[in-house]
Formats: structure tokens, sequence, C-alpha cells
């Protein structure tokens, strides 16, 4: 900085006096080339030649805030979402718009200073003994702040609010950070007297923070009724909110006018209410200000956001500081973006093993670096570290498996505690797809199912015609006192499509194709008879194969396979299931399966 300001005064002087400043640079040319910032004050004093431009060109020590804020930086703008959550790794607040500064610091409010009490702090070596951050100062210095990156302590409220200008320099907790570990005494002294910058930083907090004592606000106060309204509105307000979250449903409509016969669900749900309740009919809509209806689009979004945070406020709440287990996988939104969803489990505190959705983050790229930056953040918007984490469930993919560069490598590079399981219900169907596409005989069976499938299914024709086949199937069968009359038998069947993703998918398809067989035999030969062209062609030429010995050998060797497989699917996807018992499962399911190998049956 030192020597671009004096670079800066170098050109200054050369367009005033050109000749001037060309001889003195001639002559003290070898003199700033060698020279440090502090040897230019004591060589240059002396040297009578250079005299003139080094009282011109010495320039004064600049503070780095007066960098950052200098005229030709143009300020941030404010992302609420991405602020950074680590004090280490922050931007000064004066970084950001005028007008966005005061919007930075009501959201890191909300996010509360960054105080993982349960990480594992490093230890530094102090005058010859190994020390340490000591966790009990977040409950006595409530404004300290930890950051996991550089390992140093921050100051919360002069972060925010301390004045730059009224107290220069002492900002070790502001920008580098405090690591002394032996000197607690400094944390005492960075609080001060009444009129120290902490304590003036404290006071703004604290105005900030209850902006009901405020002048403003005492001259924007509203009587005690109009507030009562507004709680009362905004009460029916949050439960619309709640019922819509809780379905899953849309908020909005296509048309939201007065005229619309339809204004979306909110709105829909809201009219409804107060054409039902007088009490709620007198609060909301067209009974309430016009400022204040609460019904605009921002006002939806803010609720909705408060609704999460309440929501994960209780999951860390119930987490309570313990150890917990990461489950992460990415996907695409409706935009083509990539979103990676993040839940924990953990032991709750009725010793039941729970899984809680965390947060969406959204990533440039799936590469396992991306993952763990994203992951670490949003740990950290909750004092949450991977020194916490004891356990990680991601799919087989090698960016997060791999064992060089992947995400469950990198994670216990930093926890070694915390291990790797991939979930075994994935690893079983992954099995299940991969040997029965390397079988000969798998392979023709599930090739003619999908043929069976596209000549039924293409149709709501065809399959009308299969229920009433299935009904006359029945009415035979009752007839014949083959099948049981009861609540819950006999229902009506579909033909669904399997897929390699969907678990459990071919088990059901399979054993509705086994028990629908005769109806579907029955529609095959109708079809035939009563179609013309590519339709009759097609279902004829599946009947074929589809009466044949192989078909319906193969169909029930894998009913008999799938049955075992599914039972232990179904068991590995249970919350409480631990992996003591998940291996047991996997035994005897091999073990029936060894069975079937060893039947001697098989060779008569």
């Amino acid at each position: 900085a030192l020597w671009e300001k004096a670079s800066k005064a170098k050109k200054i002087d050369e367009t005033s006096t050109p000749n001037q400043s060309a001889a003195a640079s001639g002559t003290c040319t070898s003199h700033v080339q060698l020279e440090s910032n502090l040897q230019l004050e004591l060589v240059q004093a002396p040297d009578a030649e250079c005299e003139p431009e080094s009282r011109e060109a010495t320039p004064t020590p600049i503070d780095k805030d007066a960098e950052t804020s200098d005229a030709d930086d143009e300020p941030m703008e404010a992302d609420l979402e991405a602020l950074e959550p680590d004090p280490g790794k922050r931007i000064p607040i004066s970084m950001y718009a005028v007008n966005d500064q005061d919007r930075v610091r009501r959201r890191y409010i909300e996010m509360k200073p960054c105080q993982p009490k349960n990480h594992n702090f490093e230890y530094t070596n102090k005058s010859g003994v190994d020390r340490r951050f000591c966790r009990a100062w977040f409950k006595e210095f409530p404004w300290i702040e930890y950051s996991v990156t550089k390992d140093s302590a921050f100051c919360f409220v002069c972060y925010l609010f301390k004045d730059k200008t009224k107290y220069p320099g002492g900002d070790a907790f502001v920008k580098n950070g405090f690591r002394n570990w032996n000197m607690k005494s400094r944390l005492k002294k960075h609080e001060g007297e009444v009129s120290s910058a902490h304590a003036e930083a404290q006071e703004k907090y604290d105005m900030f923070t209850t902006p009901q004592t405020s002048i403003r606000e005492s001259f924007a106060s509203n009587t005690s009724q109009y507030k009562a309204l507004y709680k009362q509105r905004l009460t029916w307000t949050l439960k619309c909110l709640r019922f819509l979250l809780h379905q899953g449903l849309a908020f909005r409509g296509h048309d939201e006018s007065e005229n619309s016969l339809n204004k979306g669900n909110f709105l829909e749900l809201l009219n409804w209410l107060a054409g039902n309740f007088e009490e709620v009919d007198r609060v909301v809509l067209k009974n309430a200000p016009q400022n204040c209806k609460m019904t605009h689009h921002d006002i939806q979004h803010e609720l909705i956001k408060c609704c999460a945070q309440e929501t994960t406020k209780l999951v860390i709440e119930e987490l309570d500081g313990g150890h917990f287990a990461i489950l992460a996988d990415e996907s695409s939104d409706v935009y083509q973006n990539e979103q990676l969803a993040i839940c924990l489990r953990y032991v709750d505190k009725k010793g039941r093993a729970v899984v809680r959705f965390l947060g969406l983050a959204h990533v440039q790229d799936t590469t396992s670096l991306t993952l763990k930056a994203a992951i670490e953040q949003m740990l950290m918007k909750y004092n949450l570290t991977f020194a916490m984490v004891r356990g990680q469930g991601y799919d087989g993919a090698s960016n997060m498996k791999g064992n060089a560069n992947g995400l469950k490598k990198l994670i216990m590079d930093e926890s070694p505690s915390a291990y790797y399981v991939h979930c075994f219900a994935h690893q079983l169907q992954l099995t299940l797809v991969a040997v029965a596409k390397d079988s000969g005989d798998c392979t023709w069976f599930f090739q003619q199912l999908a043929h069976l499938l596209n000549a039924l299914g293409m149709s709501c024709k065809k399959m009308r015609m299969l229920c009433i086949a299935q009904a006359e199937e029945l009415i035979d069968a009752l007839e014949l006192e083959e099948v049981e009359t009861g609540s819950g038998l006999n229902q009506e069947m579909g033909l669904g499509r399997p897929c390699d993703t969907r678990w459990g998918s071919h088990f059901k398809t399979v054993n509705h194709v086994i028990c629908m067989y005769g109806a579907i035999r029955r529609v095959l030969i109708k079809i035939g008879k009563e179609y013309h062209g590519a339709e009759a062609q097609a279902a004829l030429t599946i009947l074929t194969p589809f009466r044949s010995f192989e078909f319906v050998f193969m169909a029930h060797l894998m009913q008999e396979i799938f049955g075992y497989t599914d039972e232990l699917s179904r068991a590995l996807q249970k919350q409480d299931q631990d992996i003591v018992h998940a291996i047991e499962l996997v035994d005897i399911t091999k073990y029936h399966l060894e069975g079937l190998r060893t039947d001697p049956g098989w060779d008569d």
C-alpha cells in the first residue's frame, strides 16, 4: 500500500513538473528498488539529492479499512441467503451498500454468533504449553465467536457495529482474530469500560435488537387494539400457510384478481375461513387495512421462511449438541439446477434413532470439494462442525464414496470417526439389477414383460378390458370356491412398469402378472380377434411366449427370489434399523437363497 501511494504521488508530480521529477527519479531509482518501507524513511532523509521528492512521496501508514472503503471500490450487493457464518471468512460490513448494511446486520443477528460448542478445538503451543480455546468462554462472554477455519476468536457485536472512524485500530477481534488462549485477561480488556469501543458497539447492538425504545418507533407506535388485530390476522395467515405446507400444496394461482373464480389455494382457503367464521372475517381480506392484508407473495415467502427456521431450530434443540450422521444426495430441480439435500440422523433424548431434514444447498457442480464446502457451510450456519459427525450415508457414486478424493474421504480427514456406510437397501437393489442383466434368461423374461406392458398399458380401453377380465375370472373362482371372500381380499390390480431405481417394483410387477395370468391371457386373445393391424399383431406376438413354459417358470422363479429380497429391502429401510441386525438379515436371506441352489428337485 505504501509503494502504491508513492507511485501515485510520483505520477501527480510528473504531470505537474516533468523535468524535476525525471531528474529526481534518475537519482533515487536505485534507492527505491533496494530499500524496504522502513528503510525508505531512514535512508532517504540524509540524502540531499532525494530530499525534495521524499518529502512529497513518503506516505503515511494507511489502515486496511481505509483501503476497503476507498471511493474506487464498488459496494457489494447483499445476498442474505449466502452470508458467511464463519467469522474468519466474512467481509467487512462497510463493503456492502449503505442501504443494505442494516439488512445484513439483521440477518447476522438472526443467525446468531458462530459458537460451535462441541467442536474439537485445536491445541496451540503458547510459551511451551499446549493451550486451546475454552468452550466455557461462550457462556462467560456471549459476544465471542469462534472460526473453525482460522482457529481464532472474534467479537460479534464489534463486527456489526464498531465505529471505525471514532476507534481506529485495535481490531484483533474483528479482522485477524484472537489466538492467545493463555491470556484470558485480553477478553475482559476488550470489553473495557463504559466508554470503550466494545461498550459502544454493544449499546448499538441492544438498540438495534430492541427498536421499540428508539424515537422513530415511539412516533410510529400503534394502539394496543391495532396490535391485537394484527396478531389475529397473522395467526390466521400462519394457520393457512402451515396447512398448505403440511399437505405440500401450491400457494399461488394463475389468476388472483378479484373476479377470478379460482385465486389459488392460499387465497381460497383464507376466503373459506372468512366466509365460515366471523372472528376470521373481522380481521382478514376486505376488513384488513389496505397496507396490511398479509396476502402478498413476499409476505408469504417471509412467513414460510420463518416456519422453516422455527422447525430447524427445534431440530437443533433436539440434537442438543450431540453427535450425528450426515445423509446427503444431489439432484436437480425443475430448472435443472443442481442441489444438495442434507439430512441429520441422530439419537434423540428418548433413545430413538431419528432422521431430520436440515436443508437444501444449491451447488454449481457435483465435485467432492464443492459438496464438502456446501455441507460445511450449512453445518456452520447452525453452529455444527465436522468434529461432531459420527457417520456418513451417500450413494455409491465415485464423487461420494471415492477412497482418494471422494466426499467421505475429505470429511474423514477432518473427523476420522465419521465412518461411511453405503445404504444397504441401495446396494441390494443395485446387485439385483446387475445380476439380472447379466443372466440371459432373466434378460429375456423382462424383455417379454416389457412387450406385455406395452401391448396392454398404452390404452385406457385395454386397461378397462383387463379390469372386466379380472372380474370374470374372480366370479368363476368364487363359483368353484377357489378363493376366499373377506374385507380387503380380491382387490382390483394394475400392471406397474418396473424401474431399476424404484425398489420393490420388479417384485410387485411379477406378482401381479402371476395373479392376473388368466385375465391377461383373455385380454390378449380378445385383442388379437377384435383388433386389426399392428395392435392385433403385437397381442398375438406376445401371446406365444406368454403361454410358454419358460415364461411361466421364470415368473415363478423371480417371484420366489424377489420374495426373499423384497422382505430384506423393506427391513433395511426401517428407521430404527441398526447395523448388527441388518447384517443378521442379510445372512438369513443368503441362507434361504443358498437353500434354493441346493434343492435336490433341480436335478429331477
